[in-house]
This record gives C-alpha cells, sequence and structure tokens, in this order.
C-alpha cells in the first residue's frame, strides 16, 4: 500500500508521522493509498524551506517569473488527462468534469503569466515641484494554502500561481481525502524550473493547519471550505497578524420568473445541481419559481430529466455518466440524513436518491439525484449547506418576494436568475446580495481575470481569490514620494509638508 508523504524543497519526502489517512476509490469504497498526516515539526520544516527560498526568488524578475508559469501551463496541457484521471481515482468526480476542472485551474496560470503587466503600480509626475510619486507592488512573503476536497487542482491553482508569480513563496495544505493531484503539479512546477523550496506540500489535518495560521513566518492564509473553518482560519490568523482570505460555505438560489424559457431552465438545473453530485460551492441547491405555473412545469421536466440520468462511476468503459459518488462513506449518509429531515419537516419528495445502488459498485458512496418541492425556509434541507445532489424547489409569488427570500440567506455566495425580461434582470443584480450573480446562466463563476468570492457568511476578509484581488492580496503596496534637489539644502520644516 502506497503512503504518500510531502513535497518540500523539490523533492518528495516521506513522513515519519505516526498518523495517516486512507485515501478512498469513492465508486468502490476501497482503499487504494494511506497519506501521513504531517506532525507540527515536519510542517515548519515547510514554512521554513519556503522562507529560505523567499530570499532569492522575490528578488527574480516578475518577466523570469512568468517565463516558468508559461513552461508550467503547458506542463499542465500535457499532463491533462493524467491528472484528470488522479482527480477522478480519489475525489468521484466524471473524467469530463475533471478535466473541466484542470482547465478552469490553467486559466488562472495563463493569469499568471501576464505578472510583469500587473506589478507595474501607478506613478505621478510634479505632484510637487520637481517631486514624483509612485507606487511599488511587493511580496508579502510566505504565504499559505489550505484547499478542500471538492476541487483538489482547481483551489489550488486558484492560490499559488498568482502568490508565486507576484514573487511569494508557498506552502500547500491539501484535503487529506484527496492528496495525490498536487503532490503531481508540485512535481510538475519543478519540472518548468521553479526553484526548489518556492512551492511546498503538507499533508495533514487540523494539526497542520493550526501551525499555518499561528506560525510567525507565515505570512498570509488562503482557504477554501466551509463557513464554520473559514471563520477559524480567519479569526485565529487575523490574531496572529497574519494576511487572511477565507472563503466558507454556500446555498446558492436560481430565481426562476415566468417568462422563463423552461427548456433552458430545467437542463441549466440538471447541471447546476446534480454535477460534480452536487459537491460544488457554486451549485445551486435551490430552485425559486415564481408562481404555481412556472413550479409545476418545472417540477415535471425535472422529473423526466432525473429518470434518464446515469450515475456511477466517473472512470470506466461505456458512455460516461451524468454524475458520480460522493467523497467518503461519511458524507453520503450525511447527504442522505438530510433528505430524511426534509422528508419529516413536510417537504414533498419528488425524487429520492437514498440507498441508490450502481451495479458493480455496490460499496461505492452514491446518492442518486434527489429533488424536493414545496420547501419553506424553515427547513433544514433549505438553510443549511447540504453539499450534495439535493435540489429544493421553493414557491413565491413575485419577484420581490423571491429577492428578499435570497437576501435573507446567511450565505451570499453565488446566485441567478432566469428571464427573458431584462428589467427584472437589472432589478436582480442591483439588489441581490450576492457576490456572483447569473442572467440566465446556472453557474456564474468568474472567468480568471475576474475575482472569486462572495458576499455575508460566505467569505471573510476583504478580498477575493484570483484576478485584481489576487494580485492585491498577495502584494503589498510601498509607495514613494522622490524629489532630487540641486545643492545643499539646510532649511528646517516645522509645518505639516505641503506640495507647491
Amino acid at each position: 500500500m502506497q503512503t504518500l508523504g510531502n513535497y518540500i524543497n523539490g523533492e518528495r519526502v516521506d513522513s515519519t508521522s505516526d498518523r495517516d489517512n486512507s485515501v478512498y476509490d469513492p465508486a468502490t469504497g476501497e482503499v487504494i493509498r494511506k497519506v501521513s498526516l504531517s506532525t507540527v515539526e515536519e510542517t515548519q520544516a515547510a514554512i521554513t524551506a519556503a522562507k529560505q527560498a523567499f530570499v532569492t526568488w522575490s528578488e527574480v524578475t516578475p518577466l523570469n517569473r512568468a517565463r516558468v508559469m508559461f513552461k508550467f501551463k503547458a506542463l499542465l496541457e500535457t499532463h491533462k488527462d493524467e491528472l484528470a484521471t488522479l482527480i477522478t481515482k480519489e475525489h468521484g468526480k466524471v473524467f469530463s468534469d475533471a478535466q473541466g476542472e484542470l482547465t478552469r485551474g490553467i486559466e488562472v496560470v495563463e493569469f499568471a503569466c501576464g505578472i510583469p503587466h500587473l506589478l507595474k503600480g501607478e506613478q505621478s509626475m510634479n505632484v510637487g515641484r520637481g517631486v514624483d510619486s509612485f507606487s511599488l507592488m511587493q511580496p508579502v512573503g510566505v504565504c499559505a494554502g489550505i484547499s478542500p476536497f471538492n476541487f483538489p487542482a482547481m483551489v489550488p491553482l486558484w492560490m499559488f500561481p498568482v502568490a508565486i508569480a507576484c514573487g511569494n513563496t508557498f506552502v500547500m495544505k491539501p484535503s487529506e481525502k484527496d492528496p495525490s493531484t498536487i503532490l503531481r503539479i508540485a512535481e510538475l512546477l519543478t519540472e518548468a524550473g521553479l526553484p526548489d523550496g518556492v512551492f511546498n506540500v503538507v499533508n495533514g489535518d487540523k494539526t497542520s493547519v493550526d501551525v499555518l495560521i499561528t506560525n510567525e513566518d507565515v505570512d498570509a492564509i488562503s482557504f477554501v471550505g466551509s463557513t464554520p473553518i473559514a471563520e477559524y482560519v480567519y479569526n485565529v490568523g487575523n490574531q496572529h497578524g497574519k494576511r487572511v482570505q477565507a472563503l466558507g460555505g454556500a446555498k446558492n438560489h436560481l430565481v426562476v420568473m415566468p417568462d422563463a424559457d423552461l427548456e433552458l431552465v430545467s437542463g441549466a438545473l440538471m447541471g447546476a445541481a446534480y454535477g460534480s453530485a452536487g459537491e460544488r460551492c457554486m451549485a445551486i441547491s435551490v430552485a425559486v419559481c415564481v408562481g404555481d405555473e412556472a413550479a409545476d412545469a418545472l417540477i415535471a421536466k425535472l422529473q423526466q430529466e432525473i429518470a434518464q440520468m446515469r450515475v456511477g462511476p466517473g472512470l470506466g468503459e461505456g458512455d460516461e455518466p451524468h454524475m458520480g459518488p460522493l467523497i467518503s462513506r461519511e458524507h453520503a449518509a450525511k447527504v442522505q440524513e438530510y433528505i430524511s429531515d426534509g422528508v419529516e419537516e413536510g417537504a414533498t419528495l419528488v425524487a429520492d436518491g437514498r440507498n441508490y445502488r450502481v451495479s458493480g459498485c455496490e460499496k461505492g458512496y452514491f446518492v442518486g439525484p434527489t429533488l424536493f418541492d414545496n420547501v419553506t425556509p424553515k427547513m433544514r434541507i433549505y438553510n443549511e449547506e447540504i453539499f450534495g445532489p439535493v435540489l429544493s424547489v421553493v414557491r413565491v409569488s413575485s419577484f420581490e418576494e423571491a429577492l428578499a427570500l435570497v437576501n435573507r440567506h446567511e450565505y451570499g455566495n453565488g446566485t441567478s436568475i432566469f428571464t427573458a425580461n431584462g428589467e427584472a434582470a437589472h432589478a436582480y443584480y442591483h439588489k441581490v446580495q450576492v457576490g456572483m450573480v447569473g442572467v440566465n446562466v446556472p453557474i456564474p463563476v468568474p472567468m480568471a481575470f475576474h475575482s472569486f468570492g462572495g458576499w455575508k457568511r460566505s467569505i471573510f476578509g476583504p478580498l477575493n481569490m484570483h484576478g485584481p484581488d489576487g494580485v492585491r492580496f498577495y502584494t503589498k503596496m510601498k509607495t514613494v514620494t522622490a524629489r532630487w534637489p540641486k545643492g545643499q539644502q539646510n532649511i528646517n520644516h516645522f509645518t505639516m509638508p505641503t506640495m507647491k
């Protein structure tokens, strides 16, 4: 049985920890490898390697940093199928979905390739007589990333390419549930010419997380995961003087107006609710139908689509399934518990995904596509993030009621509205209290040259991931005011300096 360790100073390093975690194939329930849960000392060793590498890497020119990113991008594309196979084998999402995850991650690397332009700063000539002012965007130091299980490649790629391109060094702590992909990516970074110690991977659990968010040599923390842990990382990191961006949970609504094209809506909802088995922070888990007529028609259409869904292992022969398993036995059981709670609370169970069996994969962690109607805001299945293939339909009587419903929810990550009415769409994206909004687009994930992040309890910290906010997060601005006077100046000034 292979046991995975860490990646420190440009090479894989075995762990001496006496603790490990089993890594499963979610489609079969089989243990396929082990991963060591690093000790405090091993986590500190990765931080030390990053600190030492920062001395020289921060002085490398932005152009030469960008050239490493260009080579890294090419290697990711060359090894795309290999990486997608690792993702599917350990996470469970279907192979084409894993390839899509990599594509979205590679787009951030492409953005990082433009770092010479992004670090130009600002300049003003003659702010005073003979005085110029300009800004420098300099790296913050050692950065750390803590990523979730649902995107073992994409979420880390939201973080470290921008950080490294800005001149920082990095320590990545991936999920212990699917650690293989980031270790292989680390090897590709070294192959691309990244100096040893600039990027390091520490596999671990809360022990490693606590070291990263409290160690005095770590300057910035990026986190994506559940809201309780995001809040913990943000608060503890801030208490220890870190710069922190922490993205938390979501409960994303899709508002269906009476004039919406129901064929378009049903197709969008099927992918947005059940793609990747609902294990996406941008998954649509609530459809808000304005009017009973639209709701009845949508429910009927979704029932037809669900009946035709193929659920099975993400790797295999024959037609690829639409949806694979959940990440673990425990998580599958938790999702099924939510479904049972919905029934007990009085929601109408239209499609039941509990006790779902896939032929040949009877021990896999499968939950079938589940659909509830007549869900109300008082129900647990409405209020909490389920993170599984469960779609709830809520019925309202007006646009205003739909908008108020979305704005009352504690999460504000993503939302969409489907309508043919430009006025309604305009009002929605102006008034909704959510960070990412789609109009006739079910999953409004920004492109890499924009920034990703929600509002309310979906994010902690003022800056979002990648795009312009990513550059701001991974740099410190220094403003220089310069004057080069002629001759010796012996005049004493005791008043507030002003420019003339």
